[in-house]
């Protein structure tokens, strides 16, 4: 390999716009059910609504080949009292269950702005639509007095030794993660629940996500070129490691119960230099196929790698992402997370290279045991000449709406 990576980023100027990351792929984590496109004809089934009530939010374990846009944008709270901050809750709970649901918006009255921007036309359709709703670390300060309740393992995002991590992308109050049918219903419901909760917060950063479609058949591709969550828990497995549950963890809050710790992390991936690498190359960081995504000793992009079989890594490298990520033993089984991520494009940076890359999502029940023990072992993998994480959040996504009366924290607000 002749190509400098140091002399590529020198170019790139480390990214313009601030694209400079924080995290890892961890490709062989997570996605929630990669069978759900047709695996004939590549085409992918939609949703016409996901529930807005229940236990845990909408937009977790629903599968997210069905959701094809995303946008995740950051807040920082501006509500000057708690009071404040539980009237933001309940505008933002009553927001998010009306465009979920889709209907008609209510007349705002003769002289006034419209009620609804019209983007999607005189009545909002629900078009698979969820809004998910998550909490950083600084909500937890001296602010709203709820520093006693945060969640036991809900800290500010960690910087691990292969990120470059950039302030203006990183963190945030409140993280609300909106995922559709369509990029155009996403857009909709950003600028509703921005325009009703003026005054209580603003946007701190936003990256907008499209999801790949089968091609040609199973799981969709990242901008690498590689099918992308391949290996994700699914079922009953899936939701064992997500939920977060007081009562066989007692460190948490009681009020935790049913929510999610959410980790987001914005990696830019340096397409231009990555194809100049070799086919045999690429397939051994990845340790899959490209064409077919199957494992190294495989041939499906289902089946599961051998790794007893191959102790040496003479076949599937032992620094290979899915191997590092995944080791696939019985002690790293409880490490397993639940990702559903997007693709991004920012365009060119100030020196003409694009800014395309991964906004890496995934959920789990404990940051420290899953996410960052995963990190760490993928720390100085063959993949990180190639993807540079700039930015991100942890969060933990809240408890479901129980139902009319109930709203977003409002076991602590009330």
């Amino acid at each position: 390999m002749n190509v400098s990576r140091r002399r590529f980023l020198s170019g790139t100027a480390a990214g313009a716009a601030g694209t400079a990351l924080a995290g890892g792929l961890v490709i062989g984590g997570a996605r929630a059910d990669a069978h759900a496109a047709d695996s004939s004809s590549g085409a992918v089934e939609t949703a016409d609504s996901y529930p807005f009530h229940g236990p845990h939010q909408a937009g977790i374990l629903d599968p997210v080949a069905k959701q094809m846009a995303s946008s995740f944008v950051a807040f920082d709270v501006t509500a000057k009292s708690r009071a404040e901050l539980a009237g933001l809750m309940r505008t933002l709970t009553e927001r998010a269950r009306f465009l979920t649901a889709g209907g008609t918006p209510s007349p705002a009255g003769v002289g006034r702005p419209p009620a609804d921007s019209d983007v999607l036309g005189p009545v909002v359709p629900a078009d698979g639509l969820t809004v998910t709703l998550g909490v950083g670390s600084t909500l937890f300060d001296d602010r709203f007095g709820l520093a006693a309740h945060k969640p036991a393992r809900l800290t500010p995002m960690r910087v691990f030794p292969d990120d470059s991590p950039e302030a203006a992308w990183m963190h945030g109050d409140l993280l609300i993660q909106f995922c559709a049918n369509h990029q155009d219903t996403v857009h909709h419901a950003v600028r509703d629940i921005t325009r009703h909760t003026r005054g209580a917060m603003q946007i701190r950063w936003k990256i907008e996500g499209y999801n790949s479609p089968p091609r040609p058949s199973g799981t969709g591709r990242n901008l690498l070129g590689f099918k992308d969550g391949t290996a994700n828990p699914t079922g009953g497995t899936a939701a064992d490691l997500v939920w977060v549950d007081h009562r066989a963890d007692p460190a948490e809050p009681a009020w935790t119960m049913g929510g999610s710790y959410q980790v987001v992390r914005l990696i830019r991936m340096l397409v231009e230099f990555w194809d100049r690498v070799s086919i045999n190359e690429q397939e051994n960081m990845f340790g899959r196929r490209r064409d077919s995504g199957a494992p190294l000793d495989g041939n499906n992009e289902f089946d599961t790698p051998d790794y007893q079989a191959d102790p040496h890594g003479k076949v599937v490298p032992l620094d290979s992402h899915m191997r590092l990520a995944n080791p696939r033993t019985p002690a790293t089984a409880n490490q397993r997370l639940l990702r559903r991520s997007y693709n991004y494009d920012l365009g060119m940076d100030q020196n003409g290279n694009m800014q395309a890359g991964h906004i890496f999502v995934c959920y789990q029940q404990d940051l420290k045991r899953q996410f960052e023990t995963i990190q760490e072992r993928l720390a100085g993998e063959p993949l990180v000449d190639y993807v540079q994480p700039f930015g991100g959040g942890y969060f933990f996504a809240l408890p479901g709406v129980a139902d009319q009366r109930d709203w977003y924290l409002k076991a602590l607000l009330a």
